[in-house]
């Protein structure tokens, strides 16, 4: 979330009362949740981590309740360049209606059907070309990651608060009749006086409380179920979760399933792998991020030798060159592409980099080389302030060998590769060498300035 939108005072909020058309349904009314025919399909879906992760979304998209839509259209191109998953923006109604990014939860059962904070559609859209998108997506093969923004809510009226003595805005009374909270289901309250984190004056969500516990992803109508069984949501990416006990996310999990992957801003590798471990989640790779910057930004590819995640436990680090929250610009992103799509872990691809800013067919190209040619272990083969070289050790498949050069001229290496008497070549395309390897491994390679090379056999 961009500071300035997360650190909004909370003001009193008039709700607006819901139109004629909509209905409001009671927890009797309800009973036991419908199940999606759309879920059933799911067995078809690739299998997350094979492929590549697209965030589907960057701040301030276009608002208007258009965006579902946007990328209904987008899926099925995704899924043949090799994408096997969409991170979605959180798609419930927020304090700020239609024009929120989604980042201050109001009604988590609210996809755009409900008038209420101001809009009956949220920014991106409706409750149905939500489903629509979801439905679409997993025709393509795709699954869709949820954003789930639990640490904190906004958008609740003014009530007395019996712990501080201070009224505060922590009665919400969604439309959608469900998840009503109080004073007492944020902290401090009866039971906890905090959690491990805040966030910029919210309400602070108290997952000690059962109350709370059951309608995030215990009771049969939770949020963690509705996502999954009504809505189609095959997996987590969870929002700022300095702010709360790793517990929360693996007891999530342990109740539906699904990929998971949170956000624990932190460079600090060990941190990290503390997290995930707790967590039994995946994580963000912040570490590789601050080291690509220090590499790329600062001209030192030295950097890439120093501990990332994803060298600790590849299986729980999800890579990244960009997302919704950096500012940071790193020189020449496709170099930085190039390192994630050829090393362990699991890479997304930020929409506007994709979309708009980088050349699509190089990537498309680079998504390619993960999918077919960067399986095994990988070991570094040199590095200095331009140059770095790399080889994937190969799992079911032959590997590769990994050049980047953010110097301003043509670099060449001899290198040692795993392959002996065979010819390779540049899957790239930026060079049209073929060389032969010798008896003993070793072949000399080539790069252009400012790009990247790989190799593998022919």
């Amino acid at each position: 979330m961009k500071t300035f939108h997360k650190l909004l005072i909370i003001i009193l909020f008039v709700h607006y009362s819901c139109s004629d058309e909509t209905v409001i349904q009671t927890n009797e009314e309800i009973g036991k949740i419908d199940v999606n025919e759309n879920v059933a399909s799911r067995s078809s879906l690739k299998q997350i981590g094979t492929g590549v992760m697209m965030q589907a979304f960057y701040w301030d998209v276009p608002a208007g309740g258009t965006w579902w839509q946007v990328l209904e259209g987008k899926v099925q191109d995704w899924s043949n360049a090799g994408i096997d998953a969409i991170w979605l923006p959180p798609v419930s109604k927020a304090q700020n209606g239609a024009f929120s990014m989604g980042y201050d939860p109001f009604d988590y059962y609210d996809f755009g059907q409900y008038n209420q904070m101001g809009s009956t559609e949220t920014r991106f859209g409706s409750k149905t070309e939500l489903e629509s998108l979801i439905s679409e997506a997993h025709n393509a093969r795709l699954s869709v990651i949820a954003d789930i923004v639990i640490n904190h809510n906004s958008g609740g009226d003014l009530e007395p608060n019996p712990y501080t003595g201070i009224p505060y805005y922590t009665d919400f009374n969604p439309l959608s009749g469900k998840f009503y909270r109080s004073n007492s289901d944020f902290h401090p309250n009866g039971t906890c006086n905090n959690d491990s984190g805040v966030f910029g004056g919210f309400p602070d969500l108290s997952h000690c409380q059962p109350y709370v516990q059951d309608w995030l992803w215990k009771r049969e109508e939770s949020v963690a179920k509705y996502y999954k069984n009504v809505m189609g949501f095959d997996g987590w990416r969870f929002d700022y979760v300095k702010g709360f006990a790793p517990w929360v996310v693996r007891e999530w999990n342990n109740s539906v399933g699904g990929f998971s992957v949170g956000e624990y801003w932190d460079g600090n590798v060990g941190t990290l792998d503390w997290w995930t471990g707790e967590a039994q989640a995946s994580a963000f790779d912040f570490t590789c991020y601050y080291r690509m910057r220090d590499a790329f930004m600062g001209n030192n590819l030295n950097r890439l030798n120093d501990d990332m995640l994803w060298k600790r436990n590849p299986s729980k680090a999800v890579t990244f060159v960009a997302n919704h929250d950096t500012d940071e610009i790193i020189n020449n992103k496709l170099l930085a592409y190039a390192y994630i799509l050829t090393h362990e872990g699991y890479p997304t691809i930020f929409y506007r980099d994709y979309e708009e800013w980088l050349n699509k067919e190089r990537l498309n190209n680079l998504i390619w080389i993960h999918n077919n040619l960067a399986g095994g272990s990988t070991n570094i083969l040199y590095t200095d302030n331009d140059e770095y070289v790399a080889k994937r050790n190969g799992h079911n498949n032959a590997g590769l060998v990994v050049y980047i050069n953010s110097s301003n001229n043509w670099q060449e290496r001899w290198i040692e590769t795993n392959w002996s008497n065979t010819r390779i070549k540049d899957y790239t395309g930026h060079s049209n060498w073929e060389p032969v390897t010798q008896g003993g491994k070793w072949v000399k390679i080539q790069v252009p300035p400012k790009s990247y090379s790989v190799w593998a056999p022919k």
